[in-house]
């Protein structure tokens, strides 16, 4: 099974590039809602949690959210030992998951594709970059957040000219019509790469 990674900062339109392949029949894996998803419902990263950061991690809702992002936020440290037990969880379930698909290639969406070592486990890479002002009044718009929380937010994340560096094919998403586009000729190139 060919595999796409695709990756992109806050703001940039990487889950809209996915919907739009998608509508291709394209099957996406979100690697963000599916780290989430096995955080609640996977028995051995539910003890692993526990074990690394209380049982508080969990209460009888579920996953402690707020709790677990009060442990790792500022913490390096911590946070790279979350990432630790998670990201082993999610790499395993998305193989597993490839392994189910028909459709001609799958794409694995992840805002940390590189910092993750998740480029490792796809055939092809992909950035969605766009403009900082254009990111920036997506997000606000969307989260319902000040312009402060947007940039921090952004300051943590890998710069758009490091995505390009990195990635084998890098997508500028500035209207809606172009991208469109240009996925369309995207999704022409992964098939003939997906069938040689």
């Amino acid at each position: 099974m060919y595999k796409v990674g695709i990756t992109g900062g806050i703001g940039s339109g990487k889950s809209f590039v996915c919907a739009l392949l998608a509508d291709y029949g394209v099957a996406v894996y979100d690697s963000d809602a599916e780290a989430k998803r096995l955080m609640e419902c996977n028995a051995e990263l539910r003890d692993a949690l526990q074990e690394a950061f209380g049982n508080e991690c969990y209460t009888e809702s579920g996953l402690n959210r707020a709790y677990l992002a009060s442990r790792v936020f500022g913490d390096e440290e911590q946070l790279q030992r979350l990432n630790s037990i998670v990201h082993p969880a999610v790499r395993a379930d998305f193989a597993a998951w490839a392994e189910r698909q028909s459709a001609p290639y799958v794409v694995l969406e992840s805002a940390i594709l590189f910092e993750s070592g998740f480029d490792g486990e796809v055939d092809a890479t992909l950035a969605v970059v766009a403009p900082l002002e254009e990111r920036i009044r997506r997000t606000m718009e969307r989260d319902n957040s000040d312009r402060e929380t947007v940039m921090r937010r952004i300051g943590h994340q890998l710069s758009d000219d490091e995505l390009h560096r990195l990635s084998d094919r890098t997508i500028v998403n500035i209207r809606r019509e172009y991208l469109e586009s240009d996925v369309e000729q995207l999704h022409k190139m992964y098939l003939y790469e997906s069938r040689r």
